[in-house]
């Protein structure tokens, strides 16, 4: 049961009741004092302050004259943190204008309060700040509340807009213009994919806010969101298959992709090259997607042009084994150590320069050694490593065994 207030703040509080629409007017007149509610063009209107004033004054004399909240309170100031929110007022400001009115409301019973009274009005202090509190907090929590729900709203448009982009494949100008504005990215601005191996969400995440600091300082003489132009643009899109994180850097960027991969260290995932533009996006998260499909486990980023043996070889673990027997199964059926000195040498030679001589000083023998040996891998597997195109298939096939388990 509610301790009633001593009868000084009972008289006092319903006589400020009174003359609300003053205390009111004196409200409106400090309130405009606060940005935003003060500036040419204000995002509450001076009638709508003034409404919402004048039931929340009274509500709150209401209280402090019968020390017991009315039961729509709570209700009323978290309808005002909601629309607060919509109306784009920042919290700081919301919570500025909300404590002025302990001041404005201790003001109104000072300036009405008997000598005889105030002894009374001091005891009864703490009463006008609980019921501003108490307003103050169901502001907060109808604020916070409707943020969150329009951050959720903001961000299934966000999903909508770039699932519709994906499907559409930069096809149609429309959606690619539409797109760009609701992803926050200039659509005629070069941009590039990243995605992740699954599981690598969080990192990614840190990536993305590690992000725009490092590019924005790559750029010459600016800082990150200082000018239009040169701020980094991402977009992060979860997927179970891996996120999907799309990077605009600044247009001035020297290197975009080593800016990318720099943020990115520690990061499995695959990068693809800078495309011409949002019309590409389709295109570069496919690129990007494949080269995540070869990336390692403990190896940073990969990019496409980095992988593209492993990502002919991924495309299909069926035909990787299949390769891998054909051109390789020979050298199984040798006995000794045959068959390991010549892979050895193979592998030496086509990860090097191509130079018979840079092989042959790699594995520290003669320059003859190594021609016998690649025409004993010719005898054996029908392919040449000194043709470009059997050099090929057998990197290929190489690549291919290393892959399987």
């Amino acid at each position: 049961m509610n301790t009633p207030p001593p009868a000084p703040v009972t008289e006092l509080a319903l006589r400020c009741l009174d003359d609300i629409d003053d205390i009111v007017e004196g409200w409106l007149a400090q309130v405009e004092l606060v940005d935003p509610y003060g500036s040419p063009d204000p995002p509450v209107s001076r009638d709508e302050l003034r409404g919402t004033a004048l039931t929340g004054l009274d509500m709150l004399l209401r209280h402090i004259a019968t020390g017991s909240v009315s039961p729509g309170m709570a209700g009323l100031s978290e309808r005002v943190g909601e629309r607060r929110a919509g109306q784009g007022v920042p919290l700081e400001s919301l919570l500025a204008a909300a404590r002025l009115d302990a001041r404005v409301l201790w003001q109104a019973m000072n300036a009405r309060v008997t000598p005889e009274a105030l002894p009374g009005l001091i005891a009864g202090a703490h009463l006008v700040w609980e019921a501003v509190e108490q307003h103050v907090t169901g502001l907060m929590t109808g604020y916070q509340r409707a943020v969150l729900e329009m951050g959720r709203q903001r961000e299934d448009q966000r999903r909508a807009w770039f699932t519709r982009l994906m499907d559409n494949q930069g096809r149609n100008p429309d959606v690619v213009r539409d797109a760009g504005r609701v992803l926050g990215f200039d659509p005629s601005q070069p941009l590039l994919a990243v995605v992740a191996h699954p599981g690598e969400g969080a990192a990614l995440r840190a990536a993305e806010a590690a992000m725009a600091g490092s590019m924005a300082g790559s750029t010459a003489g600016s800082t990150a969101g200082s000018t239009a132009g040169r701020t980094v643009h991402c977009y992060r899109h979860e997927s179970p298959t891996g996120d999907v994180l799309i990077v605009q850097p600044p247009a001035r960027t020297a290197d975009p992709p080593r800016s990318v991969l720099a943020a990115l260290a520690g990061v499995r995932c695959g990068v693809s090259p800078v495309v011409t533009g949002l019309s590409e996006v389709s295109r570069a998260v496919r690129l990007a997607s494949a080269a995540a499909g070869a990336s390692r486990a403990g190896a940073g980023p990969r990019r496409l042009e980095d992988a593209w043996l492993d990502v002919f070889v991924g495309g299909s673990r069926e035909l990787a084994a299949e390769l891998a027997h054909q051109v390789l199964g020979p050298l199984s059926a040798l006995g000794g150590s045959e068959g390991e000195r010549l892979l050895e040498t193979v592998r030496i030679h086509l990860g090097g320069s191509g130079s018979v001589a840079d092989t042959a000083a790699a594995l520290y023998c003669h320059r003859n050694t190594v021609q016998h040996r690649f025409a004993r891998f010719r005898e054996l597997t029908g392919r040449d490593v000194r043709v470009p195109e059997d050099a090929a298939v057998v990197a290929l096939a190489l690549r291919a065994a290393g892959a399987l388990p």
